[in-house]
């Protein structure tokens, strides 16, 4: 029998990123409807960040609830090795989505099992690609974030989120952003920085002949929803080719509409990437998902006799779970027929025009494309600290919504506030929203 240790629920679970001797008690949140949740309380929020960047078709979607309810009492569980019809239909259903031939999708249960999954994918298929070489390697960015895995924590490119748990794996090489991170907080009259040329240096100087990948957000979102440059794809894109270097997209964040479009990678047609990774938006959060999807180059390296060995041996029990596909694919169903990722478009659009008509003394920068927008929190050339930024967010949640910034990633960067409402949310409550956080920011103004 358990003993009573006398310590409280809250207490009991261990919840992430918390310092349990200071942190006060958590906001519970009960249930959700639309873009917005009530809180044990009874408060209500309009939800700002649609979870954790994933709930892009609103809470309460009794049809996706109803059809992983009628899939677990049909059948709750299938193996992999002998999957339901229903985890054949989404990989089908994505195989037509998809830009390119990105027909191939392996299934795993987060965003940092696909990102680890497509590191291993890439590394494996270019040695096999390449037999006379040792291509291991993955060029990152910093800022980026790529998951919680020792792979995709190796990948990614935020120091606090990383120093405790290092070392970490080696073959893992980090780059710049793909923005100058001084023209964004205004410190720059003029700029020469070329990421592109940057990435390029790095292949020359560790040899082409042992990289495997560059792994790269769109939109970098956890960092800051940092935008790249328009000619930055396209130019990666023609050097990864140059190289016979394969191209990852990271889209765990930018899939399925978050963008303004279905995929971020579809606003470089030119750049498509030869692997794909995807999760939050797949099921907008209804259950736990992850997909990694490649391009019939990258798939048929993993042809071969029985006895060469040169299948994907990785095995996930959970992956392509049957109650995970079946509210998948409801999911998918409303953002094609709602048409959510041009309304995340409009909405995105309208949103960053109304803020950077307030022309605020602490906003250097508004960014992003679709319902991910970022502000850059700044004055005079330097950033703003942690502590305004969370300031706001608290005035903010006063105002009833909940937003965002980029929190444990890079010392003295936490300075970006984050807005990700679900893509269904109406014009109506994009003003709320706007209005909530241009009274939060009256705490900033001179």
């Amino acid at each position: 029998m358990a003993l009573d240790l006398g310590i409280s629920q809250s207490d009991a679970l261990w919840r992430p990123m918390t310092q349990y001797r200071t942190a006060p008690a958590p906001l519970l949140i009960e249930r959700g409807d639309g873009c917005f949740v009530w809180d044990t309380h009874g408060n209500r929020y309009l939800d700002a960040m649609s979870g954790l960047w994933c709930v892009n078709v609103g809470y309460g979607r009794h049809e996706i609830a109803r059809a992983a309810g009628e899939q677990m009492a049909r059948l709750a569980y299938a193996s992999p090795f002998r999957p339901a019809p229903v985890t054949l239909e989404l990989a089908g259903t994505l195989a037509r989505m998809l830009p390119g031939d990105l027909e191939h999708t392996y299934f795993t249960n987060s965003g940092s099992e696909a990102v680890e999954t497509a590191i291993k994918i890439a590394r494996q298929a270019q040695q096999q690609r390449f037999p006379g070489e040792s291509r291991y390697k993955i060029i990152a960015r910093y800022r980026a974030y790529h998951g919680w895995t020792l792979g995709s924590l190796s990948a990614t490119g935020q120091a606090d989120r990383k120093s405790r748990f290092e070392p970490l794996l080696g073959g893992f090489v980090h780059v710049s952003p793909a923005a100058c991170e001084d023209c964004a907080v205004g410190a720059h009259q003029r700029c020469t920085f070329d990421p592109v040329d940057e990435i390029e240096r790095r292949i020359r100087y560790e040899g082409a002949q042992t990289i495997a990948a560059v792994l790269a957000e769109p939109i970098i979102g956890g960092g800051g929803v940092i935008e790249p440059p328009d000619d930055y794809f396209p130019r990666l894109r023609a050097l990864c080719d140059r190289h016979g270097i394969l191209l990852i997209a990271d889209e765990v964040i930018t899939g399925f509409g978050r963008t303004g479009a279905m995929f971020g990678c579809e606003h470089w047609p030119s750049a498509l990437p030869d692997i794909i990774t995807l999760a939050k938006g797949l099921s907008s959060g209804y259950q736990p998902i992850g997909a990694t999807a490649v391009s019939h180059r990258v798939f048929e390296q993993f042809y071969g006799d029985p006895g060469e060995h040169r299948e994907f041996s990785q095995l996930s029990t959970f992956g392509g779970h049957p109650v995970a596909a079946a509210a998948s694919l409801a999911n998918i169903a409303i953002i094609q027929r709602e048409r959510l990722a041009e309304r995340s478009a409009a909405g995105g659009a309208w949103l960053k025009k109304e803020i950077a008509g307030w022309r605020h003394p602490a906003i250097a920068q508004v960014r992003g494309r679709g319902l991910m927008v970022g502000l850059e929190l700044a004055r005079n050339g330097k950033r703003c600290s942690e502590a305004d930024a969370d300031r706001v967010i608290a005035r903010t949640k006063e105002s009833g919504v909940l937003i965002g910034r980029n929190a444990a990633t890079v010392s003295g960067m936490g300075n970006v506030l984050t807005l990700a409402p679900p893509l269904s949310i109406s014009d109506a409550e994009l003003g709320t929203l706007a209005a909530a956080v241009r009274a939060g920011l009256g705490l900033l103004e001179d």
